[in-house]
């Protein structure tokens, strides 16, 4: 089979680890008899740069007629004073609002082999730590109305909490269809104590969890749910958010994996292509550019998500994760990563390894 795939290198370590992405790609390609077509166009900081604007009309529709899109990284310090009409971030928005992508999925995990990296105890990291955040990414204060002006008491400005049964259904059916592949389990944040929002997203739940009798559900308020997460995280499987909430709580996890840069994010919609992103999207960290030492596993495994999500390929994408695994297991680590008992390899060498291993 054949498949379209827009390529966002983007901005910093970008174009460094979409080529490993594409190795393991093609590694895949040749052993299921698969070809992935590649169109690399320009969003963020560098479509800034060379049209003067984050993603442009010609290089979205290349994204509304791919399978899939692979985004690298994007941003960086010297678009910080750019409006927000302008910031290189301005690109994902646009593309969220026009595949209409309404969740972002991010697998939580850590790594037996890089357990010592976590800020937790391994008494508790001895029980797991294997979590899929189920976010909204259409509704809230984050896309929702925003006012600036004059007031009374001065400047003032106000985000808009703003949210409708469609939005929140769509989120809420993902996460109870996930949990049902996974351990039944469910944890849904809210702030329904003070929210009238969170009200509603809490009835929506409890309504649909009438169709999904198997799946144990509890409410946690996001204030509560951050202390749970660290006290003992196994007792979450998959979690559901609202946009604000579920941006809180995953980057949360992410860090008490202690291993950040090897896990990997997907937005989804409906129908359509979606996007596949290392976690770090955002890593502007420019003193490792073009330097061969980027962790590119974190869009190695977002290209592991784009097989099992946006083309229905679930045996290649636990291929490419298994392979990730023995790497792994194998001490090969890049900078990030190193420590005693390590071997350091480069970006590159990285790449080559997870596609020898498949």
């Amino acid at each position: 089979m054949e498949f379209n795939i827009a390529l966002i290198s983007g901005d910093g370590i970008g174009p460094e680890v979409i080529k490993e992405a594409t190795k393991i790609l093609d590694k895949i390609g040749k052993l299921f008899s698969h070809k992935f077509k590649y169109t690399e166009i320009e969003a963020g900081g560098a479509s800034i740069e060379k049209y003067g604007e984050p993603l442009t009309k010609d290089n979205l529709e290349v994204c509304k007629k791919s399978n899939a899109i692979i985004l690298g990284a994007i941003g960086g310090a010297k678009w910080d004073s750019q409006p927000l009409d302008k910031k290189p971030e301005k690109a994902i928005l646009q593309l969220r609002k026009e595949l209409s992508l309404g969740d972002n999925l991010r697998p939580i995990f850590v790594n037996s082999a890089l357990t010592s990296f976590s800020p937790l105890k391994e008494s508790i990291l001895r029980k797991g730590l294997d979590i899929l955040v189920v976010r909204d990414i259409v509704g809230g204060m984050i896309c929702s109305e925003k006012k600036t002006g004059v007031g009374k008491f001065g400047r003032e400005a106000s985000d808009l909490e703003y949210y409708n049964e469609e939005i929140i259904r769509k989120t809420v059916i993902m996460g109870f269809e996930a949990a049902m592949k996974r351990r039944k389990k469910l944890a849904s944040l809210d702030k329904a104590n003070v929210l009238e929002s969170s009200m509603l997203w809490r009835t929506v739940v409890n309504e649909i969890s009438k169709d999904y009798p198997e799946v144990e559900v509890k409410h946690y308020l996001i204030d509560n749910a951050s202390m749970e997460v660290l006290k003992d995280p196994s007792k979450f499987d998959v979690i559901i958010a609202s946009n604000i909430f579920g941006d809180i709580i995953a980057d949360e996890l992410s860090q008490i994996t202690g291993t950040a840069g090897i896990l990997a994010s997907a937005e989804l919609g409906i129908k359509g292509p979606g996007i596949f992103t290392p976690n770090q999207l955002h890593n502007t960290d420019e003193s490792i550019v073009g330097k061969d030492v980027a962790n590119p596993i974190g869009v190695i495994l977002a290209s592991a998500l784009l097989l099992r999500y946006s083309l229905g390929l679930s045996e290649e994408a636990l291929k490419v994760e298994n392979a990730v695994d023995r790497v792994l297991k194998e001490n090969f680590v890049t900078r990030d990563l190193f420590c005693e008992g390590k071997k350091l390899i480069g970006t590159k060498e990285m790449g080559s390894r997870i596609a020898d291993n498949i």
